[in-house]
């Protein structure tokens, strides 16, 4: 098995980071109701963690920014073309699954 440096690993985990904000990106049919209940986290999470890093490297970084740097777009725009009302099934099964952060 080969050894990664460092700057190996980061250069990986961030290629395989923009891979996954890309296929997010076409897969605008997959709501982030479903994600959550599936996986536990969403497009948000992810913009919410891009955020947190950001800011913990001194670079100030808004909500609004991240969420369109993982979105591709603001995220009103988004919405609107890709956002359905959930089921009140989806909503129950969030509230009961909802992490502590949401």
């Amino acid at each position: 098995m080969t050894e990664l440096s460092n700057e190996q690993k980061r250069d990986f985990e961030a290629a395989a980071f923009r891979r996954l904000v890309e296929h997010l990106r076409e897969r605008g049919d997959v709501q982030n109701i479903d994600l959550m209940n599936l996986a536990g986290f969403c497009r948000n999470c992810l913009s919410n963690w891009y955020r947190e890093a950001a800011n913990a490297e001194g670079v100030e970084l808004g909500k609004e920014q991240s969420r369109e740097i993982v979105y591709g777009m603001p995220y009103a725009q988004w919405q609107a073309l890709n956002q359905i009302e959930a089921s009140d099934a989806k909503k129950a099964e969030f509230e009961a699954r909802r992490p502590k952060d949401h």
